[in-house]
């Protein structure tokens, strides 16, 4: 099972952030695409790619809003040529890229046709222009235009001679975003907390899923994002991840209901999230979200404290079918000491155990 980490996506400072944490042993590395709060994410894997050798480079994740599908298509297309093919593709509907647009996630069908349409340009294949959702009160039909000549679709004509495709991670949590990866990604990343009912659920609803449409139930990959601290206290191991647990456990009951299977107490969380998430101490964990989060809590949806106990949660995972886990770890308002300590002692003594595996 590959670890990776996340991190923001800073044009100056992707490049030697991906060469420590190439050199730290971590499989890989992923960028935020968030336009208001983060630099753009394919320069900053660009800049990541030019400095490693080994390490993979991912979105974690873009969304199907901000940029159209040839875009996207293009982007991390460059970055699996520049990189000799450690790229892959991390999607979802989209969170605080759009919120910072006044909008909410995608449409599940916009997000289904984007995958679809992101699925052919990759592979080198034309979308015809009727797919094409531009508004026409935005740009008119090129017909207008009366050329002697025009091309007749949309492809992206420097991938259609081959190569190395990029992969699809689709970021899912609720039932219907899961089922519609299952049908359109390489890999599902469950959103889903660190819990290992709430993973099975997951994996059987993909698989039952892809059954259904006369597809293999193997032919995919499974994966999961993950809040986790490694630190001898695990009071401080939990202070430290509650600020980017709020944002993941969030994806759980955006629309107010808990997706899968959850404890009571724990759904009693999930609504108190739910009711008092602030867009604008997004991550913090000194914000107001961050305060409604349990032990409990905590220790279920995240994988908290000193070594041991944090590599037999992972190795737990991985029993489950997970062959990749990102973790997120401290983001903003917290020790900086303390969150040094955890990644220094997240690289010395849980890293090597999976190397050695792998």
């Amino acid at each position: 099972m590959e670890l990776w980490t996340t991190g923001v996506a800073s044009p100056r400072g992707s490049a030697r952030t991906a060469k420590q944490l190439e050199d730290a042993g971590w499989a890989g590395f992923q960028v935020v695409d968030s336009q208001n709060l983060s630099g753009d994410p394919y320069v900053a894997l660009a800049m990541a790619a030019t400095t490693t050798s080994r390490l993979g480079l991912a979105t974690g994740v873009t969304n199907p809003v901000t940029r159209h599908a040839s875009v996207t298509a293009c982007s991390i297309a460059s970055v699996q040529r520049l990189s000799n093919g450690r790229a892959c593709l991390g999607i979802g509907r989209g969170d605080s890229a759009l919120a910072h647009l006044g909008r909410g996630p995608a449409r599940l069908g916009a997000f289904e046709r984007y995958l679809r349409q992101l699925r052919v340009y990759l592979s080198g294949g034309a979308v015809p222009f009727d797919e094409i959702d531009i508004p026409t009160s935005i740009a008119p039909p090129m017909a207008e235009l009366e050329l002697a000549d025009a091309p007749p679709a949309s492809q992206i004509g420097w991938l259609a001679g081959g190569g190395l495709i990029v992969p699809i991670e689709v970021a899912a949590s609720g039932p219907r975003v899961i089922a519609i990866a299952a049908l359109h990604a390489d890999r599902i990343m469950f959103a889903l907390g660190a819990d290992a009912t709430r993973l099975r659920w997951g994996i059987a609803l993909a698989k039952e899923t892809r059954a259904k449409a006369g597809l293999d139930p193997d032919g995919i990959a499974f994966g999961a994002y993950v809040n986790a601290a490694c630190h001898a206290d695990i009071g401080i191991a939990r202070d430290l991840v509650r600020g980017s647990l709020t944002t993941f456990a969030r994806f759980n009951v955006m629309h107010g209901t808990a997706a899968g299977p959850v404890f009571d107490s724990d759904r009693e969380v999930l609504r108190h999230l739910h009711d008092s998430y602030d867009m604008r101490a997004h991550t913090r964990a000194d914000s107001r979200q961050a305060g409604v989060l349990t032990e409990s809590f905590i220790d279920r949806f995240a994988i908290v404290g000193p070594p041991p106990r944090v590599t037999e949660r992972l190795h737990g995972l991985a029993a489950l079918g997970l062959d990749k886990i990102v973790m997120t770890g401290a983001m903003r308002g917290v020790s900086e000491s303390d969150a040094a300590t955890a990644k220094q002692t997240m690289e010395a003594k849980v890293l090597p155990s999976f190397a050695a595996a792998s």
